[in-house]
Order: C-alpha cells, then structure tokens, then sequence
C-alpha cells in the first residue's frame, strides 16, 4: 500500500516513475523522453537513499540492540535466500516482467482510470508473495541500489558488508526484464 500511495502522490506531477527499470522501458518504447531518463533516475536513485536514511533514523535505537548484520542489510537492500547468480538473475528479470506488462496493460485499460495506484500496489504485492522468496524482489534498481548506498555511508552500529558483489543482480535482472516486457508489448495487439 506504499507504493500505492507513493504513486498517487507522484502521479498528478507527472509519470509516476519510481523504478529506473520502468523509466527505461517507458523510453524505449517512445513513451517517455530520452532526455528525461538521466533526471529521473538519478531522482529514483536519491529517493531511495532519502528513504533508506528515514528508516534508519527510525530504527535507529534497534541497531545498536542487534549484531544481526545479514537483518540489518536487510532492512535497507535485498539478498539471495540462496545465492545463485542465474537463478537470481531469472527471478528479477520474471518479476520486473510481470510488473512492466501489467503497467503497460493497466495504460491501455480505460476501466481502471483512477484506481491505477491501488492496482500496481496490489501487482507489486503479487509479485513479492509469489516471487519474492528466492531475491527480496528487488524488481526496482533503485528501490536496492539507493537504500544500498544508504548502508553504506550511514553510521548504523553492528552493521556488515554492504554486499556489492550482489548487487548488479536487483539492477541489470530488472533492465533486463522491463525491456523485454517492453518489447513484447509493442508486438502485442491491443
């Protein structure tokens, strides 16, 4: 419901972008302006390590009561319940997928004008019951990579690696599925 709410409060700016892998199928389509993509992404990106830096401060007194550094990677990146590089390059590339075909539906669809925030959170919801075991479903480079940087920089105590070795995986996986449902959507007709 978080991102729902996110998405009505971005969307009477503009396109509700909050996903670098949406912003790029968008544009490869020609739906979105090249020029914009740079911009946006970088914001994605910046929006991610602001949130991350909120949930910090707000769990700030639990950091210093753990020494749980995997639980507290977690609260700001995701990570392999197994790590397998294929493996966890398909599931993200599935999940972004499912996400970008059900959001270029969801803008042909005049029926859900309206209720389209509500329906990507209920989308993103599916997608993290059935695929979000295997990765966190990170199905958003910024959603991983800002919150990333955030552990990075911040002074949270106990914590551990920030985990770089895996995290082209939640970005180029999720690329790489947004283009595809990008491509099969143009040959689709609708």
């Amino acid at each position: 419901m978080g991102l729902a709410m996110a998405v009505y409060i971005a969307g009477f700016m503009g396109p509700a972008h909050i996903n670098p892998a949406v912003t790029l199928a968008f544009a490869a389509m020609g739906d979105f302006s090249v020029g914009l993509v740079v911009p946006f992404i970088i914001a994605q990106i910046l929006g991610g390590i602001v949130g991350a830096t909120i949930v910090w401060l707000a769990y700030m007194p639990l950091w210093s009561e753990t020494d749980d550094a995997d639980g507290i990677l977690a609260s700001f990146a995701t990570a392999p319940a197994v790590r397998h590089f294929t493996a966890n390059m398909v599931t993200e590339i599935i999940g972004t997928f499912v996400l970008v075909l059900g959001l270029l539906s969801l803008g042909e669809n005049d029926l859900s004008d309206g209720f389209n925030p509500l329906l990507i959170g209920i989308l993103v919801l599916s997608i993290g019951l059935s695929l979000g075991g295997p990765t966190g479903y990170a199905i958003n480079p910024a959603r991983d990579l800002g919150p990333r940087i955030a552990h990075q920089i911040l002074p949270i105590a106990n914590k551990g690696s920030s985990d770089w070795g895996y995290s082209w995986v939640p970005i180029v996986g999720p690329i790489i599925g947004g283009l595809l449902a990008a491509g099969l959507f143009t040959i689709i007709p609708f």
